[in-house]
C-alpha cells in the first residue's frame, strides 16, 4: 500500500499517496487548477504552465507547475494567489498569440478575465503542449513526430519535414490535441493526416474501409499474428 502524505490546498487538509502530483491531488479533492498539457496516460511534462501554483514548504515559498511537482508532508499549496493569477494571465496571453480562437483557450482566458493578448497574434494554431509527440512515443510506441527548432521557431514535425516513415496513421495525435489543430479526413479509401495520405484497408466481407493499412501492419508486427488476421473489420470478425 502506498505511503500517504498530508498537505493543505487552499486551506483544506488533503491526504494523497506519495508520488502523486499536486494537480492529481487537487483533482481528487475537486479543486480546479487549469491545465492543457496534462494527460493521465502520459508522463507529466509541464509544458503549458497554466497549472502554476504557489507552494510553501519548510519556510520557502515559490511558484511551481502543479502537474510535475509531487506532494510531500507539510506542503502548503495556494491555487489562486495574486502572484499565481498574474503568471497564468501572462501564459494564456502567450497561448492566445498562437491560437486566439479555440474554445478551450478562450474558456480559460475568460476565467482569468483576459479579453485579448498584448502580443502579436500569429495564429499558428499549435500551442506546443507536446501531447501529440508524447502520445506517439509513449502510447503508440513509434515516435513518428517530434519537436524541431528552438524558441520562436519551435514546431512539431516529422523527420526532415517530410513524409513520416514511421507513422502508422492511427490518428492518436489528432484525438489527443487539446486545440484540435491536426486535421484528419477519410475519403475514397484514403486517410489524410495534415497533408500525408495513407491507404485504408477494405474489409474482405462487408467492403467498408476500416483502418489504415500501416496501422494493421504494425498490429501484425507487434502481436505476431499474420496480416490476414486483420483483413476484416471488427463487425465482420
Amino acid at each position: 500500500m502506498a505511503e500517504m502524505v498530508t498537505l493543505t490546498i487552499d486551506g483544506r487538509t488533503i491526504s494523497a499517496p506519495a508520488g502523486t502530483t499536486i494537480l492529481e491531488a487537487a483533482k481528487d479533492a475537486n479543486i480546479y487548477i487549469p491545465n492543457l498539457c496534462n494527460n493521465e496516460e502520459l508522463t507529466p511534462y509541464g509544458s503549458c504552465r497554466l497549472c502554476m501554483v504557489e507552494i510553501t514548504h519548510k519556510g520557502r515559498t515559490r511558484i511551481v507547475a502543479a502537474c510535475i511537482y509531487e506532494v510531500v508532508d507539510g506542503l502548503e499549496v495556494n491555487v489562486n494567489t495574486e502572484r499565481v493569477l498574474n503568471v497564468r494571465k501572462l501564459v494564456i496571453e502567450l497561448l492566445l498569440a498562437r491560437n486566439n480562437e479555440h474554445p478551450a483557450l478562450r474558456k480559460i482566458a475568460d476565467e482569468l478575465g483576459v479579453k485579448e493578448t498584448r502580443f502579436p497574434v500569429e495564429k499558428k494554431g499549435c500551442i506546443l503542449c507536446g501531447q501529440c509527440v508524447r502520445t506517439c512515443r509513449e502510447v503508440v510506441g513509434v515516435s513518428a513526430i517530434g519537436f524541431s527548432g528552438r524558441g520562436i521557431t519551435r514546431r512539431i514535425a516529422a523527420p526532415f519535414m517530410d513524409f513520416p516513415p514511421d507513422c502508422i496513421a492511427c490518428g492518436s495525435c489528432v484525438y489527443v490535441c487539446p486545440v484540435n489543430f491536426i486535421p484528419m479526413r477519410e475519403e475514397n479509401g484514403v486517410r489524410t493526416i495534415i497533408r500525408f495520405d495513407f491507404p485504408m484497408q477494405q474489409c474482405k466481407k462487408c467492403g467498408k474501409y476500416f483502418a489504415p493499412k500501416k496501422q494493421l501492419e504494425y498490429f501484425s508486427k507487434t502481436t505476431g499474428l499474420p496480416l490476414d488476421h486483420f483483413e476484416n473489420c471488427i463487425d465482420c470478425r
